[in-house]
């Protein structure tokens, strides 16, 4: 956290965003860049990867601008400030505990596969049914074991583009495993 000599007063940040609500550019500027060095400091306690910390702070100052009317000048800044950051925060872990979940099954799916009886569901069979860049995406991901980055760079393609194909030969596969689209 920067130290205190470096952080504006909590009444002069409110009364910044009192100046921006009433259309004050250069007081809304100020708020920010003051707001995007607190936040950092606030979400790198919590957050253990910088990209993420940044996300973070990107995605709590576009909820501070969206949700500037609400501020009320005669109120304290800050628990208003923190009530966003906590919310953001919260919102990635359950963002985060979904994505996870949502590729455990997806990795359980390649397991059952793997254990059907007969060979037009064995994993060989299934995966060969599946667009060449999906089948590709997951042999190199899940069953070889290779990294996104590695296996984006293998297949010439950018990492964005390797979790679609993965995403995509998942659903792909839930979709002849399970019977059906679960989306």
């Amino acid at each position: 956290m920067p130290n205190d000599a470096d952080l504006s007063p909590p009444n002069e940040r409110g009364a910044w965003m009192a100046r921006a609500q009433s259309g004050d550019g250069d007081a809304y500027r100020l708020l920010l860049e003051r707001l995007a060095s607190d936040l950092r400091s606030f979400f790198r306690r919590r957050v253990r990867d910088v990209q993420e910390v940044e996300d973070l702070v990107q995605d709590t100052l576009m909820t501070v601008h969206r949700a500037r009317h609400t501020y009320d000048p005669a109120r304290p800044f800050e628990p208003w400030l923190y009530a966003i950051a906590r919310n953001t925060l919260a919102d990635a872990f359950r963002r985060d505990r979904r994505r996870a979940e949502r590729h455990a099954v997806d990795d359980d799916l390649l397991t059952v596969a793997a254990d059907a009886p007969s060979h037009e569901s064995s994993i060989g069979g299934i995966l060969d049914g599946l667009p060449e860049g999906q089948r590709e995406a997951l042999e190199m991901v899940k069953i070889r074991g290779l990294s996104i980055e590695q296996a984006s760079s293998q297949a010439g393609v950018s990492q964005g583009a390797m979790r679609v194909r993965i995403h995509r030969g998942y659903r792909a596969l839930r979709a002849r495993l399970l019977g059906g689209d679960d989306e």
